[in-house]
């Protein structure tokens, strides 16, 4: 499966190498390499002997090699164009994996931002492109994916019949993701232009519009496939620069989705400029009068992986549940809320 990163704060910036390249089990490490707490035992995998375990381990231990892409949240635009206001996404893509990626190491070194999105990919079975890495962006919202749309081209016509003309012309690959996510958008702008693209809406709304994308998926599934059709994993992503919405989602009565989890404190061990991390000045950890916790400015972490190696800076998000964060960096867990017959059984 593919894996990814979300940074988002109301007033703390950070460095993308601090976040993505850097810490031990940086986005950049996870091409092969995992750490699942409160899902798998570290180091114990090959003792694993439940079924339903090694399918878990299977579902999040895929190499990710089939590209990359960042999308981080600038000012650039508003200081110089009239019509643009707030921050808008920029985007850097590339088919190559980021360790042999030198643009990429170079852009993360000199690069800081409060709100970013960064994603490692394996393909589900559409081809390697830039066009088809994710983040997917929309005006000034961005879309990623982590799992994989079930019978994707059993519904594909008729997920792009649901799509508003200027959503369906917006996607530029074959991805599965990337339909969802001008899905997505359809159902936030209600059918509107790109105009619609440009505005913000309520934290209720991206949650009402993501909660209806995971619905429209499955009830499209059901009318196609019937008893045929299998369970898909939605681990999606979305934000407008200021507020954000993770999923974890699996339609299944017992199997868990691929993992997923979220800090509110981890910026302390990965931002440099704070005590806490392994690669502060002496100093500066010394003369620390402060708790980190006051030191550091709010922010919110989501990942497929924990980026640190300690478990009580990250929380599991439950199973087929949202994490919404709103402008003001008060995050909450909302459960999705679907019919249980799209559920599936076996």
């Amino acid at each position: 499966m593919c894996r990814w990163f979300v940074y988002i704060s109301p007033e703390e910036p950070c460095l993308l190498s601090d976040v993505l390249i850097d810490p031990a089990n940086a986005l950049s490490k996870q091409c092969s390499e995992h750490y699942l707490p409160q899902l798998l035992p570290q180091g114990q995998e090959h003792e694993l002997d439940d079924a339903e375990d090694a399918l878990l381990k299977l579902r999040n231990s895929l190499l990710n090699m089939d590209g990359l892409g960042i999308a981080w949240y600038t000012q650039a635009a508003a200081n110089y164009v009239k019509s643009v206001e707030g921050p808008r996404p920029a985007l850097y893509k590339s088919q190559s994996p980021p360790f042999n990626d030198f643009n990429f190491r170079s852009l993360c070194g000199n690069t800081e931002t409060k709100c970013l999105l960064a994603h490692i990919r394996a393909t589900s079975g559409s081809i390697v492109a830039q066009v088809n890495s994710h983040p997917f962006v929309f005006g000034r919202h961005a879309f990623m994916h982590n799992g994989g749309i079930s019978n994707f081209l059993d519904i594909r016509r008729d997920m792009s019949d649901l799509m508003s003309y200027d959503a369906y012309c917006n996607i530029l690959g074959t991805t599965d993701s990337e339909h969802a996510a001008a899905l997505y958008m359809t159902n936030l702008t209600a059918g509107g232009t790109k105009d619609t693209w440009e505005k913000q809406y309520p934290i209720s709304d991206m949650f009402n519009a993501m909660n209806k994308t995971v619905v429209q998926i499955m009830e499209l599934q059901k009318k196609q496939l019937g008893e045929k059709a299998t369970p898909n994993s939605l681990n999606f992503c979305t934000t407008d620069g200021s507020k954000l919405i993770a999923i974890r989602f699996r339609n299944h009565v017992t199997q868990q989705p691929p993992s997923l989890y979220w800090s509110e404190f981890a910026g302390r061990t990965l931002n440099q400029k704070f005590p806490g991390n392994p690669d502060a000045p002496q100093k500066v950890n010394e003369e620390a009068t402060k708790s980190d916790k006051d030191r550091i400015g709010k922010h919110t972490i989501v990942a497929s992986e924990p980026t640190t190696y300690d478990e009580a800076e990250w929380h599991l998000i439950s199973r087929n549940c949202a994490l919404t964060v709103d402008e003001q960096g008060n995050e909450k867990e909302v459960p999705l809320e679907y019919d249980d017959s799209l559920n599936i059984r076996s």
